[in-house]
C-alpha cells in the first residue's frame, strides 16, 4: 500500500492531485485543514491536507510448479487466480483417484477465495484503526496549538496593550472587506503590505489611512474616453446580454454632445435583438444624430468612411453568453476589421450584480477578442463594491466609468477610486 500526502487551497483541489498522481482508486484516508502560522496568520488563507493510499498491484505467481508437486499444493498455488484449474487424468491413476484430486483442488480454490476475502477485511480494519488513531492525535495537536495560541495573545495583550489595539482594528478591516465579497487573496496581499509597515507604534488613523491610500493606488488613475488622432474616433462597447450597454452607450454619447459639443454617430452591429435597435434609435433621434445598422464586419469601414466629419462613432455590439463561441467570434471579427487608420478603444460593460465567478469567466473570455477599459453598471442595485477591486487586480484592466440608474444622461460618472474605496473600508 502506498501513502501519500496532498495539499491544496480547497479539499477537492488536493483530491485530485491525489487522484492525478495515485490513479483513480486512489483512497482518502484523512482530510484536515492547515491553518497559516505567523502574526498575522489569522488573516492567511489555510490549504487542505489530504492523506491518500493506494493499494498496490500484486504479482500474480505462475501455479505451474505447484501443480507438479501434489504433496505442496498449498504452499505454491496462488491465492489470487482467476482460471479455471484443471488437471488432466494421469495414466495409470483411476478415475476415483483423479476425482479426489479435482474435489481438493476445488476445495483449496473456495478456500484461497476466503482467504482473499478475509486479508481484504483485515486491511480495512487497519485502515480504520489508523485513521481513527491519526484524528486522535490531530486533536491532541490542535489543542496544543490552541493553548499556545491563547498563551501567545495573553502575552500580547498584557505587554503590548497598543499593539494589540491596532492588531483588533486590522481585523476589523480585514472582516469589513471581507463582507464586501473582496476576494480573500486580494484582502491577504493588502494585510501583508501592512504587516510590512511598522503599524505596531503608529495610531489607527495612520494605519487607516496607509490602506486607504495603497487600495487608491490599487485602482490608478481613471480616464474616460479619449478624442485623438484622426476623425472619427471609434469607440466598441462590449459584454454580455443585460449589463446595460445600450443604455450606457447613450449616457456617454449625451455627456460628448451636450458637455463637451461634440460630433457624434451611432453603429449597431446587435442585430440579434429588435429593440436593441429601436432602442439605440430612440436615443438617436432626440440627440439629433445619425444611427446606421451594419451586419458584418466589412460594413464597419464602409460606414465609417461616410462619417469622416464626425468625432466620435459609438459602436453598439452584441451581446452574448460567455459560453457562446459563434458570437464570440462574430464581435472580434468586428472589432479587429477595424481599419488601422481610426483611434479605437473598447469599453467591457459588467454588471456590480454579476457573480465574481461568472465576472472571472467574461473577463477571461473578452481578454481574447480585445484589450478593453471597464464600465460597471447597476451600482444602485448592490450593496457590497468587492468585486469591482476584484476584476481591475485580476484583469488589470482600466475601470473608467461607473453607473447608478436609468436616468439618461444622468447616472453616469467618472470612476471615483476613493468614493468606492471609502466603501469598501465601511464608509459611506
Amino acid at each position: 500500500m502506498t501513502i501519500k500526502k496532498f495539499q491544496g487551497v480547497t479539499e477537492e483541489e488536493a483530491t485530485t492531485q491525489a487522484k492525478l498522481e495515485l490513479g483513480e482508486d486512489a483512497v482518502v484516508m484523512n482530510v484536515k485543514e492547515v491553518k497559516p502560522k505567523g502574526l498575522l496568520k489569522a488573516f492567511k488563507q489555510s490549504v487542505f491536507e489530504v492523506t491518500a493510499a493506494v493499494e498496490e498491484k500484486e504479482n500474480r505467481a505462475d501455479s505451474g510448479p505447484a501443480l507438479k508437486s501434489t504433496q505442496k499444493v498449498h504452499e505454491t498455488i496462488n491465492m489470487t487466480a482467476d482460471e479455471q484449474i484443471q488437471i488432466p487424468p494421469i495414466s495409470g491413476v483411476s478415475m476415483d483417484q483423479n476425482k479426489a484430486e479435482q474435489n481438493a483442488l476445488e476445495f483449496i480454490k473456495q478456500n484461497a477465495n476466503l482467504l482473499k476475502k478475509d486479508e481484504v477485511a483485515d486491511r480495512e480494519r487497519i485502515e480504520e484503526k489508523l485513521e481513527n488513531l491519526q484524528s486522535i492525535l490531530e486533536k491532541q495537536m490542535a489543542a496544543e496549538r490552541k493553548k499556545e495560541k491563547e498563551k501567545e495573545e495573553d502575552d500580547f495583550i498584557k505587554s503590548n496593550p497598543k499593539k494589540n489595539e491596532n492588531l483588533s482594528f486590522i481585523k476589523m478591516l480585514y472582516e469589513t472587506l471581507i463582507d464586501n465579497e473582496v476576494d480573500e487573496k486580494y484582502v491577504n496581499q493588502i494585510m501583508d503590505e501592512i504587516e510590512k509597515v511598522n503599524w505596531n507604534g503608529n495610531s489607527m488613523d495612520h494605519i487607516l489611512s496607509n490602506i486607504y491610500q495603497k487600495m487608491i493606488l490599487k485602482f490608478g488613475q481613471p480616464h474616460g474616453i479619449e478624442l485623438s488622432g484622426p476623425k472619427p474616433n471609434v469607440v466598441f462597447f462590449v459584454g454580455p446580454t443585460g449589463v446595460g450597454k445600450t443604455t450606457t452607450l447613450a449616457k456617454i454619447a449625451s455627456r460628448l454632445k451636450v458637455d463637451k459639443g461634440k460630433k457624434i454617430a451611432f453603429l449597431t452591429a446587435d442585430t440579434y435583438r429588435i429593440a436593441a435597435a429601436e432602442q439605440l434609435r430612440i436615443y438617436a433621434n432626440i440627440l439629433d444624430t445619425s444611427l446606421s445598422i451594419i451586419y458584418s464586419a466589412e460594413e464597419l469601414n464602409k460606414e465609417l468612411e461616410q462619417l469622416e466629419d464626425i468625432d466620435v462613432v459609438l459602436v453598439d455590439t452584441a451581446g452574448f453568453s460567455h459560453k457562446s463561441k459563434d458570437l464570440k467570434e462574430d464581435v472580434k471579427n468586428l472589432i479587429q476589421s477595424l481599419d488601422d487608420s481610426y483611434n479605437c478603444e473598447v469599453y467591457l460593460v459588467l454588471s456590480a450584480t454579476t457573480k465574481y465567478k461568472d465576472l472571472l469567466d467574461i473577463a477571461d473570455i473578452y481578454k481574447e477578442i480585445s484589450d478593453y477599459k471597464i464600465i460597471f453598471t447597476k451600482l444602485d442595485e448592490t450593496t457590497t463594491y468587492g468585486n469591482i477591486l476584484n476584476i481591475k487586480l485580476y484583469s488589470k484592466a482600466e475601470v473608467s466609468y461607473i453607473t447608478n440608474g436609468q436616468n439618461v444622461p444622468d447616472d453616469i460618472e467618472i470612476f471615483n477610486s476613493q468614493k468606492i474605496v471609502k466603501r469598501l473600508l465601511g464608509g459611506s
